[in-house]
Parts: structure tokens; sequence; C-alpha cells
């Protein structure tokens, strides 16, 4: 009896991203190529849906690299896309990660000219795969910085895909089923062109988890989430940490502060402590 054929090695991608938000992947593969594709499938997907499996050309590029191209112009629905590469005569290979470069992600700035925001950053996840999160907001409102105060948490930012109107304002939402928050906070926004500042007071929140929110139009308009995904940074949560601030509140002292969920979105946590 043949003894089973060793795995195939992994396949090593290198990443570039530009300006425009697009991806190339370089992938280091010496087998006879053929029709060689590079394959996004999106985690968590079920079936064979067509939307949920995006295929990229592999081409030569030098000797020993084949090159796919991501534009800005493909649609990538929100999530995670894990990443193969299907060559002549075999299955699709899972990548792993090569040398990345992200520079132009950390300075770019979108015009929001076409009404949303794409944004797709390749990492490594904890198996070493290559995969690529990406997020599609429309319209967008970047948490650009984040001053901590005693009493309280200043957030300033910009929106992309939409105008502040004189009206607008951003609201603090209890998350159900969270500790002892419940309802909606309003609160006061300043805006100038697409730029907008407010202040959130920790002294009034019961414990639980907040999440923050903007209204660009007023009570006329949706209401958009609160989120940093202009970096090169695909998962903040681990990586930007705020130190919390203790304050009294009617129902007793809490420690408050905030913090990037899972998504990079832009959220508050409020926590008891004993009096």
């Amino acid at each position: 009896m043949m003894p089973p054929a060793p795995p195939a090695a992994p396949l090593r991608a290198d990443c570039i991203g530009d300006s425009a938000g697009g991806l190339t992947f370089d992938v280091a593969a010496r087998e006879n190529t053929g029709d060689a594709l590079l394959v996004l499938r999106r985690r968590g997907a079920d079936g064979d849906d067509a939307a949920d499996t995006v295929s990229l050309p592999l081409a030569p590029a030098a000797e020993g690299r084949l090159r796919a191209a991501l534009p800005s112009s493909v649609p990538l629905p929100e999530g995670r896309w894990d990443a193969y590469a299907r060559l002549s005569g075999g299955g699709a290979r899972r990548l792993v990660p090569g040398v990345t470069d992200l520079r132009s992600l950390a300075e770019r700035t979108p015009s929001g000219l076409l009404g949303h925001v794409a944004v797709r950053i390749p990492y490594a996840t904890r198996q070493g795969n290559l995969t690529v999160r990406s997020w599609l907001r429309a319209p967008h409102a970047e948490a650009v910085e984040l001053r901590l105060a005693e009493g309280g948490l200043t957030v300033r930012g910009r929106v992309y895909g939409t105008q502040l109107a004189p009206g607008a304002y951003a609201e603090l939402r209890a998350r159900p089923g969270e500790g002892w928050g419940d309802g909606v906070r309003r609160l006061d926004v300043s805006a100038e062109r697409t730029e907008f500042a407010f202040t959130v007071p920790y002294d009034g929140l019961a414990p639980g988890l907040w999440d923050l929110w903007l209204r660009p139009a007023g009570d006329s308009g949706p209401a958009v989430r609160l989120a940093r995904l202009l970096d090169d940074v695909a998962d903040k949560n681990p990586v930007c940490t705020f130190p919390r601030a203790r304050v009294r509140t009617p129902r007793g002292p809490v420690e408050a502060g905030p913090y990037y969920t899972r998504d990079n979105d832009l959220s508050l946590a409020v926590s008891p402590l004993e009096a």
C-alpha cells in the first residue's frame, strides 16, 4: 500500500495596497499554471452563491511569480474573504501572507463622490493564512480622533458619501441584552462641511455597552454607524486600547471608556464599580 502523498506546501502571496483602495497579489508558484485563478471566498457563506466568491485571473509577472489585481471598482461585499490559489490541474490551495505593503491605505482619503467607502485590508489569521477584511459603507462616518477626558469622550470625524445638515446629531444606543443600559441618548454635534465633533458625557450613562451613531441629516435621514476604517489595521480591538475613566453617576460609580468592536465600529463600555 502506497503511503499517502504529503500535503502540498502552502503558497505565499505578497500584497500591495494602492491609494484608490485596490489590492495586488503576487503569488510565488512554479507549477504549470495554465488557467490560474486567485479565489476569494466570503467566510460564513452558505452554499455556492456566486456573490460569495470572487475569482481573479493570475497572470505571469516574473519567473516563478503570478499576479492578480483586485481593483477598487470590483465589488467586494462587507465581510472576511479567505484567499486561495487554483493552479492548473489542481484544487484550490489556501494562501499564506508574504510581504505586505499597505502604506498607501494609511494615507488614503476617499472623495466620497461614489456615495460609499470601500476598504479592503489583507491580514494573517490566527492559523497564519491570508484573509481580506472588506468594508462597504454607504454612507460612512469615520472616527478620525478620540480625545479622552476625565468625565467624557470627544469624537472628531468626517463623513463620506453624504452631507451634514444643520440638524445633524449623534446618538448613543444601548446594546440590547448587555448590562442595564437602555434607550437612546441624543448628543449635539458641531459640523463644518464634512467634518463633525461631539462630546459624550459619561455621568449620564447606565452600565452596559453603548454604540455610537451619527445622523448627518438629523431626523429626516438614516443613522450611520461610527467606525475607524481608513488605515491599515484590520482588527483594531486588540491593538487600539484606551484608558477608562471613573465617574460618579446617579446609579453609583462606573468605569467608562471607548473601544473598537470586532468590525472596527466605535462603542463605549460602562462597568459598575463598588461604591
